[in-house]
């Protein structure tokens, strides 16, 4: 098995390799197609995010796609040559019109997205919806409310991801979240989470209205309490999701109704590929294709 190590906050990765697992009692051994890479892998590799981790060395990876090569003595219910996805203790079938790009990213960027606007943002048909980012969570969320029945905007200043967001149902999109404001949103979810963005995020919904705050590209933000108390507002944090928005994702995508924007790399690229998402350069979602 081949593999990229974390040792440390700061520290580059280093290639290994080590012995093929073999599966316990209520184990499999999934041999991955596809593996997601994420923004907090920059954050684990950066320092910015290597407190909340297991205990290093580490390798990174949370977002997987692959077939069961073998399973434990006692698993009955799994067979090898099936595709699944997820954790090993906690494996989805994957259903056959779902690729394995399509069902890696849909375990953090679909299911994240999700759970943070339907599920925590709690929109509803009719709302008004801003989506601060439009990266591969941003994208994935704003088609999730569009499909939701909500009016969708978006605030980024990259334009080249405006046609994108055109594309799955935006109605407009502006550079600063600031202008999020002209469209009396019922919510907003930040993706970003640059500090300003949940600031401004604050000062653009509506009075009674709910910011939603995902994105960690900051770990703190100097916010406004004035404005969060006289207007009323509620501010939520959303991490990850739950087992019922990834099957939801999942759903969306085999039914032809999502598709969660990504390009794709090798096992060999994926230091250089998180180098271009730790610089901005990655429009959507990066994902390695193995073999």
């Amino acid at each position: 098995m081949k593999a990229w190590l974390l040792t440390g906050a700061k520290e580059p990765l280093r290639r290994i390799e080590r012995e093929d697992p073999r599966p316990g009692p209520g184990q499999a051994v999934v041999d991955v197609r596809a593996a997601g890479i994420c923004h907090s892998d920059v954050g684990s590799i950066d320092g910015t995010l290597t407190p909340m981790l297991a205990k290093l060395p580490l390798v990174l990876g949370h977002e997987v796609a692959g077939v069961v090569a073998d399973v434990g003595p006692d698993v009955v219910d799994l067979k090898v040559a099936d595709k699944f996805l997820g954790e090993v203790t906690g494996l989805v079938k994957l259903p056959d019109a779902v690729d394995f790009v399509q069902a890696a990213t849909a375990t953090d960027a679909g299911q994240t997205a999700y759970g943070a606007v339907m599920g925590a943002g709690r929109l509803r048909a009719g709302e008004r919806i801003g989506i601060i980012g439009l990266g591969g969570l941003g994208l994935t969320g704003a088609r999730i409310a569009v499909l939701g029945g909500a009016q969708v905007y978006a605030a980024d200043p990259k334009h080249e991801t405006w046609a994108l967001a055109r594309q799955r149902g935006v109605l407009e999109t502006v550079e600063d979240a600031r202008d999020l404001a002209t469209f009396d949103l019922d919510v907003i979810v930040d993706f970003a989470g640059l500090g300003t963005t949940t600031a401004n995020a604050i000062t653009a919904v509506r009075a009674g209205g709910r910011v939603i705050q995902v994105g960690l590209g900051r770990s703190e933000a100097t916010i406004s309490t004035a404005e969060l108390v006289i207007k009323a507002i509620t501010l939520r944090g959303a991490r990850g999701g739950r087992p019922v928005d990834f099957r939801a994702v999942i759903d969306l995508i085999a039914k032809g109704d999502l598709s969660i924007y990504a390009g794709t790399t090798t096992f060999e690229e994926i230091p250089e590929a998180i180098e271009r998402l730790k610089t901005g350069d990655v429009i959507g979602r990066i994902v390695a294709v193995m073999g």
